[in-house]
């Protein structure tokens, strides 16, 4: 197969998300065609997807029928894991979308997942086995596994856990080791290179991280950046019990050695711009952490 042109559209799935919203727009602003795959084209993220530039075009993983025009013409695509906790359903339509990929001749598809908490496998089973297919179906196939959003900090949490609340940081993590976190923006200037440049980064994995400051050392930087103090706390193995198996399988894990591992210093060389925490900070997270503390 030929190198994918890099003037021919790129199809983002998860645009209305978080990584596929910002890779969007990071894309339209490098001049690059972005059509966007959603359900709902009247749904206030998709329209201001639009006006933003990129081309609607309605779709949907568990209709993979419903995909191959969104592919026509299209050089590569910003794919996100399928939205599931049930594995099956995952690879299901991970699968479909390789498939209809590989049908309509894109050569292309950036696969961002989830970082691993070993050098020698994947974390996410459904994610894993997602992977290998696309590497095994598609020649220009590359695998983002992003780290922990540096995002989550601005989150509501899931029961108490991550974002801040009452001046609280709560999660699993040690208090005082490094914890690796990674830019939203980030992602979608590595999956830019990737479309950029589709030869260098076929077949590659890569872990990415920004930075890694203890969660201590966070907290200390989102108080000096916003003036409103914040603190972390770990939480308890009880309270850790009580949120479920996820968690308890996370903390078993971290406990056994376990640690995400990107290499920063050689994404550094890559992507020059990579943003540490405090760079977050000082671009757009104090603004958004004092608005939200403050109410």
């Amino acid at each position: 197969m030929t190198v994918p042109r890099t003037h021919d559209p790129i199809l983002v799935t998860g645009a209305t998300g978080k990584q596929g919203g910002v890779t969007a727009r990071r894309l339209l602003a490098l001049g690059r065609p972005v059509r966007a795959l959603v359900r709902d084209t009247t749904a206030p993220a998709a329209t201001a997807l639009a006006d933003a530039g990129a081309h609607l075009v309605h779709g949907d993983l568990d209709d993979p029928a419903s995909l191959a025009a969104a592919l026509d013409g299209a050089a590569g695509i910003f794919a996100i894991p399928p939205v599931t906790f049930e594995r099956d359903v995952e690879v299901a339509r991970g699968r479909a979308l390789i498939d209809a990929a590989a049908a309509a001749g894109v050569g292309q598809i950036v696969f961002s997942t989830v970082a691993s908490s070993s050098p020698k496998a994947q974390s996410a089973e459904g994610k894993a086995l997602i992977e290998r297919y696309l590497h095994d179906r598609i020649e220009f196939a590359t695998v983002l596994r992003p780290v922990r959003f540096m995002t989550n900090y601005l989150g509501a949490g899931v029961r108490g856990v991550d974002g801040i609340a009452h001046g609280v940081h709560r999660h699993l993590f040690p208090p005082h080791e490094p914890m690796q976190v990674i830019a939203l923006e980030d992602i979608a200037d590595f999956a830019a290179l990737a479309f950029a440049d589709p030869a260098r980064f076929a077949g590659r994995t890569l872990e990415l991280a920004g930075d890694e400051p203890t969660p201590v050392e966070a907290a200390a930087a989102i108080t000096a950046a916003t003036g409103i103090p914040v603190r972390y706390e770990q939480l308890g193995d009880d309270e850790a019990a009580a949120l479920g198996p996820m968690f308890i399988e996370t903390l078993k894990r971290w406990r056994a050695g376990g640690r995400w591992h990107a290499d920063i210093e050689t994404l550094r060389v890559i992507h020059p711009g990579l943003r540490t925490f405090e760079d977050w900070l000082a671009e757009s997270g104090a603004a958004a952490l004092r608005a939200q503390l403050a109410e």
